[in-house]
């Protein structure tokens, strides 16, 4: 009797080994499943916000560009500063190059637009005016940049920004440059920012050395500028 019952016992235990084994493998597996889980749930939000987030493409010249200055102080990583204050679903991508002019931004904007564009900013012209440039060619090429831009996003909205130089070509030369902006925001149907470099162009205090690239200063109220028009558009796009 003893020795059964002490066979009893061992069995009893061995039994309640073998259940919280299995329990705890249970657990384990319960555990490792919630996890994965998570971070599918992760996974997943991510790529929603990524999906929703839309994207503004800042397409110029050294003006754009930041010339001189650090990146994050170049007037779109501004208004993506600004953007994101705002909590808008926005990504601003910096697409400037200095020197550039509106011939060489029509061969270049084709690798541009490999990406989606939901609103494009178009800042070009500057280089053109100060070499002279017939501005006749300026307007087809940036007339060309919209084309290809709707031609690949059809639902983009295009800001055009206004440029002026100063008479030192002649006036007529001079009159005629600027009005290349606001025929070809009409001709185009795209918004246009009247004279991006308002409040800074001529300013000393404003510009830097060169008496033509902003300050950190002068970059701010470029980003200004451009807001007054931008902001309309990403509320519009916002509710729709």
């Amino acid at each position: 009797m003893v020795m059964k019952s002490k066979f009893l016992t061992l069995y009893l235990l061995g039994l309640m080994f073998f259940y919280s084994c299995g329990q705890a493998e249970q657990t384990d597996s319960v555990e490792a499943s919630q996890a994965t889980a998570t971070t599918q749930t992760k996974k997943e939000e991510n790529t929603a916000t990524a999906e929703k987030t839309k994207t503004i493409v800042f397409f110029g010249n050294s003006l754009t560009a930041g010339y001189g200055l650090e990146p994050d102080q170049a007037f779109p990583a501004l208004i993506q500063q600004h953007i994101d204050s705002l909590g808008l679903p926005y990504k601003a991508v910096n697409a400037g190059v200095s020197g550039e002019t509106s011939a060489g931004g029509k061969s270049r904007v084709d690798w541009i637009l490999k990406q989606p564009v939901d609103v494009f900013v178009l800042e070009l012209g500057a280089n053109d005016g100060l070499r002279g440039i017939n501005p006749k060619e300026t307007y087809r090429n940036l007339g060309t940049i919209i084309d290809k831009v709707r031609a690949k996003n059809p639902e983009a909205q295009i800001i055009l920004a206004g440029m002026q130089i100063p008479p030192s070509m002649g006036q007529q030369f001079a009159s005629e440059f600027r009005e290349v902006y606001a025929r070809l925001a009409k001709d185009k149907d795209v918004a246009l920012i009247p004279f991006l470099l308002e409040g800074v162009a001529g300013e000393r205090e404003l510009n830097q050395g060169d008496g033509i690239h902003p300050t950190v200063e002068g970059q701010k109220i470029l980003a200004q500028n451009t807001w007054q028009v931008l902001e309309p558009i990403l509320k519009e796009q916002a509710s729709s």
